[in-house]
């Protein structure tokens, strides 16, 4: 389901927290324990079955930055700050507060007593070992890229961290302690230079976070029971035990919500089956903000006369992808796979955050958003290419939803129908397309994205950036430095028209494709509450405050 964007928020660099200033006490603060809204006392009543059709790429934070591998990440471990549902503002969560101690300086001090499910004391040492093992171990699906201005982190004593960055006036940074990249860890179960094993994992029982696992059948089903040794902001959970179900079949997961056997679903329903079940009644289906965003990403190395082919031409690579990027029809693709649920987006920052800037619009197709065959011709002609062009464009079902099969069906009749290409659908399951992509085994290929803060930034660096994750060969200096002066300019016009910049520069040289902008759907029975009306504004659905009337 799609929501409509809003009105364009301010920079958020604090979210509504205050500006930074050199000085100032302790900016953010413990302010109290948890409210039973937010997480409350454990229920003794029935467990909970969340259902999904998305996947598991591992259990280790370092490596993996998915939203199936998130879904469980955010509950079983935590975060120093973290954001509040229907906001996003961050608070304290194992930290009791941060503050600004000097130009390239914050320093959180942690909350009294915290401790691991088993048994371990979690102090400084663990959120030192936690930042420096991601950096060091820079998994290509990992986090470790959020990090881009993290010089060091320190330990001076166990209940103190500090952080120096590279570069002074990251306002930013807060809001990256509150993301994948700060699940803390602890130290004495995860190695400091690999990726640990799930199993190794669930049988340590490292957890920090609301729940801890209980038992664990990869992409099967895997049972949570509360974890008592909890200390950050979200409290008891009102259930004390929750079942995650997997499905490799939208229609069944949809019948088992008709029949009541999955309470709640997050991720990923068709957007049919979404409608069918609003009008049903016991199933509500929930919606949050539409910053997630689809687009097609060209790998510089293997697509057509990119780098390591045998007819390796730059000019001829840039013109197919602009030719690509003159023919395909957002609008319908809006409309005829997501019955306008999604729409037409044409930068990598979705409409209604400060700074998006739609430059694909007035750079290619019919200059008005639409596609347009003439143009894309014309490039192709202009640059030598021969056609049809072949182009092996990947995509996948069960990360991406069901859905991604029409939609991909449709990009290949739009691009078909210029008689400038020939494309070779495939697809591949979460776990072995996140492996492949990296390797370049993709020319051209799908992916999504869910804000990890709502920041212009986080729609730019994680695509554009030294060490991006997107990890498609694409490096241009000078998109490069505009997004490093973005995202320590503290003059707001200013870093705006960086932004800008940024994806003008960037558009022009097509290394990923916007197609759609929108959200997928929260579904719940309705004897299950505790799913707030404004969902986070990251889209993150937390378990500690669900439980059945």
């Amino acid at each position: 389901m799609t929501l409509p964007s809003g009105p364009a928020p301010h920079r958020r660099p604090w979210s509504g927290l205050g500006a930074l200033t050199l000085g100032t006490a302790v900016l953010v603060t413990l302010t109290g324990c948890t409210s039973s809204k937010d997480g409350g006392t454990a229920s003794s009543g029935p467990s909970i079955t969340v259902g999904t059709t998305d996947q598991v790429t591992s259990l280790d934070p370092a490596g993996a930055w998915d939203a199936g591998s998130g879904t469980i990440e955010s509950e079983v471990y935590a975060t120093l700050l973290s954001q509040k549902n229907g906001s996003a503002d961050v608070s304290p969560d194992l930290a009791s507060g941060i503050e600004l101690t000097g130009p390239q300086q914050y320093t959180v001090t942690l909350r009294k007593g915290l401790k691991f499910a088993n048994g371990h004391d979690l102090t400084s040492s663990d959120v030192k070992f936690t930042f420096d093992r991601t950096l060091k171990i820079a998994d290509e699906n990992g986090p470790s890229s959020l990090l881009y201005n993290l010089a060091s982190v320190a330990a001076p004593d166990p209940a103190r961290v500090v952080f120096t960055l590279k570069s002074a006036n990251d306002t930013l940074f807060p809001q990256v302690l509150s993301t994948a990249a700060g699940y803390v860890v602890d130290e004495q179960v995860f190695p400091a230079d690999r990726v640990l094993d799930d199993k190794a994992i669930v049988a340590a029982k490292p957890w920090n976070g609301p729940y801890g696992i209980r038992s664990y059948d990869k992409n099967s089903l895997v049972s949570f029971t509360a974890n008592t040794r909890y200390g950050g902001r979200l409290g008891t959970p009102r259930t004390k035990n929750i079942q995650l179900k997997y499905y490799t079949d939208a229609g069944n997961l949809k019948l088992d919500v008709q029949q009541g056997t999955i309470d709640a679903v997050y991720r990923t329903l068709t957007t049919a089956d979404l409608d069918d079940l609003g009008k049903q009644q016991g199933v509500k289906v929930h919606t949050g903000s539409g910053n997630g965003i689809r687009y097609i990403v060209f790998d510089f190395t293997t697509q057509p006369y990119g780098t390591k082919t045998k007819n390796a031409d730059p000019r001829k690579a840039l013109a197919v992808r602009q030719a690509v990027a003159d023919s395909v029809d957002r609008a319908q693709l809006a409309k005829q796979v997501y019955k306008n649920t999604y729409q037409p987006l044409y930068t990598s920052v979705p409409d209604g955050l400060n700074g998006a800037t739609p430059s694909f619009k007035s750079l290619y197709g019919d200059r008005k958003g639409g596609p347009d065959k003439a143009a894309a011709a014309a490039r192709l002609k202009a640059a030598g290419v021969s056609t049809p062009v072949t182009l092996n464009l990947q995509y996948n079902s069960d990360h991406y939803g069901s859905s991604s099969a029409d939609e991909y069906a449709l990009v290949k009749t739009q691009l078909e129908a210029t008689g400038l290409f020939k494309v070779n659908l495939q697809s591949t399951e979460w776990t072995q397309y996140g492996k492949d992509r990296v390797k370049h085994l993709y020319p051209l290929y799908q992916l999504g994205w869910y804000a990890d803060y709502l920041d212009a930034d986080n729609y730019l660096s994680p695509f554009y950036a030294a060490n991006s994750w997107v990890a498609n060969a694409y490096a241009d200096p000078a998109v490069r430095s505009l997004i490093q002066r973005e995202e320590t300019e503290t003059d707001a016009a200013k870093r705006t028209g960086l932004l800008k910049e940024a994806q003008d520069k960037a558009a022009a040289q097509v290394p990923l494709l916007p197609l759609l902008q929108g959200s997928t759907a929260i579904v719940t029975r309705t004897d299950v509450v505790g799913v707030p009306a404004e969902l986070d504004s990251t889209y993150q659905f937390r378990w500690a405050g669900l439980a059945k009337k």
